[in-house]
């Protein structure tokens, strides 16, 4: 079977809580506890987000975020009652797309995972209707049907936030985009740290640029945001 939603917790009652408030907005979800249970069901069903918590009894929701980026690039969103940034850091450090903090707002995540849901959809219409939706010149492009970046002939693949994330520098290129207006534009969000966002600019970096340490294309313009500079 299909879900929009995978919750990944060991608090049963809270996973609960959560499947039957999505349920109400039409957002379908499944709920397991272990990473046994999650690695099972996997095997037979599929899912368009994934919530997983850090602390999974004896198991790591860390470790089982690498095994799952081994195989999916599903959205993983890490939903945790760790409160430190080096918790958040490393989530995001190996594979995850945003943290929630707990105890969390019912409405506010899910506001979050139906912006991963419409991301989704939009890209599924586009698929459908066959059509490339490549925007931009032949040394820099964008292919919105399969979130890949097109650089000076050289194809790459992006994960959806990556993905988010430049598509908002990229309608603003040549212009400086402040730090705020990329946590609105992308995670829909401006509270949070600067920590999450370099992170994913630089794991952006690390796949679009030549040398990320001496980046060509997007450069930080200190203290206000970052600048996508494509020649025209």
């Amino acid at each position: 079977m299909h879900y929009n939603c995978l919750i990944i917790d060991d608090e049963i009652d809270l996973s609960k809580m959560t499947k039957e408030y999505f349920e109400m907005f039409e957002v379908s979800c499944a709920c397991v506890s272990t990473v046994e249970e999650c690695l099972d069901f996997l095997s037979e069903n599929t899912a368009d987000v994934f919530l997983l918590d850090i602390n999974l009894g004896h198991d790591s929701g860390f470790a089982l975020c690498k095994k799952l980026r081994e195989e999916y690039d599903t959205p993983i969103l890490f939903i945790s009652a760790r409160q430190s940034d080096d918790d958040v850091l490393v989530a995001l450090n190996i594979g995850g797309d945003d943290y929630v903090k707990k105890p969390y707002t019912l409405s506010v995540l899910l506001a979050k995972v139906k912006v991963h849901l419409k991301r989704l959809e939009a890209m599924k219409e586009r698929g459908a209707a066959g059509s490339a939706q490549v925007s931009g010149n032949s040394a820099f492009a964008i292919d919105e049907a399969t979130m890949s970046v097109h650089i000076e002939g050289k194809s790459i693949a992006l994960k959806a936030k990556e993905f988010a994330l430049l598509s908002c520098l990229y309608a603003h290129r040549n212009t400086i985009v402040s730090k705020e207006q990329l946590f609105d534009e992308v995670w829909g969000d401006s509270f949070y740290s600067d920590g999450t966002l370099n992170v994913h600019i630089r794991r952006l970096r690390e796949k679009i640029e030549e040398n990320p340490n001496e980046p060509k294309w997007i450069k930080t313009i200190w203290g206000t945001g970052y600048i996508l500079e494509i020649p025209s």
